[in-house]
């Protein structure tokens, strides 16, 4: 019990210092003008090269295993720093590297993962996925972004699920989830923007 709790103070702490870090990041890209415009935070970006986009993919990946902003806005600001296909790309990427390593935490760790992580309503909203075809369920859930993707990849771990099947099923319903999310949400922001 005492290890759980201590996992759960030490999750809670990264989600504060990743939200402190965020907001260290926006007060650097305000005092340094790079959200002036989109092509501002496109250029300091670019300069780091590929050092930038392997930054972002590994974001995206920690974001997946431990939530910190809304899976939403990474894949918006993929779209704003890379363009449509690039930030595509590098979502699609960092998601999946982030969806196979929660759910290999899940194998290794078990349910227990999921009470720390977790708050109880979710895990009692979805336990009932388990005792019937989960697989199927899951990659409708994972095909629609409408249900909790890192909540559902940790409960897959917890599943006689195989690594193989998770990832088959990651690697081909992302896409689209990704897609709606980017650049739906880019649409949103780019009308927002120009009411400004």
């Amino acid at each position: 019990m005492e290890n759980r709790v201590t996992t759960k103070v030490l999750l809670n702490l990264c989600t504060v210092a990743g939200l402190i870090g965020c907001a260290l990041l926006v007060l650097y890209g305000w005092q340094h003008q790079l959200f002036t415009s989109q092509e501002a935070l496109q250029a300091y970006i670019t300069g780091f090269g590929a050092l930038g986009a392997l930054i972002f993919v590994a974001f995206q990946a920690v974001q997946v295993v431990i939530p910190i902003l809304p899976g939403g806005l990474g894949c918006l600001a993929g779209v704003l720093l890379f363009g449509p296909g690039l930030g595509f790309v590098y979502n699609y990427a960092g998601i999946c590297v982030g969806s196979i390593a929660a759910f290999l935490l899940a194998k290794q760790y078990g349910r227990p993962l999921l009470a720390v992580m977790f708050k109880p309503d979710t895990i009692s909203k979805y336990k009932a996925w388990t005792s019937r075809r989960f697989d199927v369920l899951f990659a409708a859930a994972i095909f629609f972004p409408v249900a909790p993707d890192d909540f559902l990849c940790y409960l897959a771990g917890t599943t006689p699920m195989r690594l193989g099947r998770f990832t088959a099923i990651i690697l081909l319903g992302k896409p689209a989830a990704i897609a709606l999310y980017s650049l739906g949400l880019n649409v949103v922001f780019q009308h927002a923007a120009a009411l400004l």
